[in-house]
């Protein structure tokens, strides 16, 4: 079955970095698969952080990271391991982060509605 664990996250100052990652197992082996991230802070909606594109590796990010965030992908016979490198962290940046996979789309589309499997969540807390 479809797994999702994350590892990572933490507390940093403003300015500072974090790394978070998503090891997926048990996934229907294809390369047409969006894999990323959402968050989800107190009182607020979750949201799409960026997505990758597994077949290419073409990333998509939402508006807010600015280019202060980079999804990556390691890919493994059984698995793949999607990373998300947070650099220039604000204290808008805190929250819940969740890895999220979307399997089969015709296109990475940073929808909620979208994802078919999620992972546990992984707190992000910048000061």
């Amino acid at each position: 079955h479809v797994q999702l664990v994350e590892s990572g996250g933490g507390s940093v100052q403003a300015g500072g970095s974090l790394n978070v990652s998503c090891s997926v197992t048990g996934f229907p082996y294809s390369s047409t698969h969006c894999l990323g991230w959402f968050r989800q802070a107190p009182g607020k909606k979750r949201e799409g952080v960026g997505q990758i594109w597994i077949g290419d590796g073409r990333a998509y990010y939402a508006g807010f990271v600015e280019g202060r965030f980079t999804i990556s992908q390691d890919n493994a016979k059984r698995s793949v391991t999607v990373n998300l490198q947070m650099n220039n962290l604000k204290p808008e940046d805190t929250a819940m982060y969740y890895c999220a996979a979307d399997f089969f789309p015709a296109s990475c589309s940073m929808r909620e509605g979208a994802v078919d499997y999620w992972g546990q969540g992984t707190q992000v807390t910048v000061s």
